[in-house]
Formats: structure tokens, C-alpha cells, sequence
């Protein structure tokens, strides 16, 4: 809620409202970034890229509520649009570094994978670089992660980036928005 929804979704909306929001989710993983996002009633065209699915086993065992909606999205076909309502989910089936579906149009990108620590190729700079041309100016990159590199990284692509108060267990966040 803090990172993605709070800092991300109402952000962008606070400046762009009434907006169709096309998101674009680094680890579709759990679906809670996609469950949050949907229960907000927007007008959202989700897309999340996921290379290691969870299986029935362990997503139906996640207590999230409402479990059903959150079942809908993990059954939500790969590769293909899928529409609860306002919310157009497109699951991408495939590792960032191999996919070539990053086309401009992206307002928001939740960057939700594990920290550099334990998935360091996630954070190289062509991947950042690539997810962040996919943005449109004045678009949103959010993110869990507040080092240094990629706070560099975000400026060098010509980013502002903010440096803002984390979730509770987490001292800092950062928010990149392309200019």
C-alpha cells in the first residue's frame, strides 16, 4: 500500500485525474501489487511480468481478501488481456531481460523485484533503462529499493528522483518520474 498504491497509483491519479493508468509490474509474484490496484476502482490497464509463477498450492493459501478476485487474477490467462471490470490485466509469462514488450505508454512502473542483494541482474542498468523508457513523461518508476546505484542510475536517464519515508520495517523508498 505505502510503496506501490500510496506513492505510485494515488500520486500519479493526484495529478492526473480522471485517466485511464496503464501499470506496468516488475513480479507479478503473490498478485497483491495487482489485487491492491484493482479494489481501487480505477481504470487500469495492468500489465506484470512474472518468469516463475506461483502454483495453485501456494497462491491459494495466501490470506488476502478479497481471496476470490485474487484467485481470478492468478487464473487470468498469460499472455492475453484479461478484464475484471475496469481493470484490464495482461500476465507476461517471461524474464525482463528476454522480453521486448516495453513500448512507451507505461504511466506507472511498480519495480517489485527482490532487493540487488538477492537478484542482482534485475538491477543492472539496461534493465532499468529499459523499464524506464517504457514510461511516459511525467510517469512514475516506484520501488521498494533506495541504493545509491540506483539512485544514480534513475538520474543519469534523466529522472527526478525522490528519496521518500518507507513502510514501517523500511527506512527509505525511492520515486523516479521521467521529465
Amino acid at each position: 500500500m505505502h510503496v506501490f498504491i500510496k506513492h505510485g497509483l494515488e500520486a500519479w491519479v493526484e495529478k492526473n485525474p480522471g485517466k485511464t493508468i496503464n501499470i506496468f509490474e516488475v513480479g507479478f509474484g503473490t498478485g497483491l501489487n495487482a489485487l491492491l490496484t484493482a479494489l481501487t476502482g480505477l481504470p487500469v490497464h495492468y500489465a506484470s511480468i512474472e518468469s516463475m509463477p506461483l502454483d495453485e498450492s501456494v497462491y491459494s493459501q495466501l490470506n488476502y481478501s478479497p481471496n476470490d478476485l485474487l484467485q481470478r487474477l492468478h487464473e487470468a490467462p498469460w499472455d492475453k488481456e484479461f478484464n475484471i471490470s475496469n481493470f484490464k490485466l495482461k500476465k507476461i509469462h517471461s524474464t525482463l531481460q528476454s522480453a521486448s514488450l516495453l513500448q512507451a505508454g507505461f504511466d506507472i512502473i511498480y519495480f517489485d523485484a527482490f532487493a540487488p542483494s538477492k537478484q542482482p541482474a534485475m538491477w543492472e542498468f539496461p534493465i532499468i533503462e529499459k523499464v524506464c523508457a517504457a514510461l511516459t513523461t511525467g510517469g512514475l518508476f516506484v520501488t521498494y529499493c533506495a541504493k545509491g546505484q540506483l539512485k544514480r542510475d534513475l538520474k543519469s536517464l534523466g529522472m527526478e528522483v525522490e528519496t521518500l519515508v518507507g513502510p514501517p520495517g523500511k527506512k527509505e523508498m525511492v520515486r523516479g518520474t521521467k521529465k
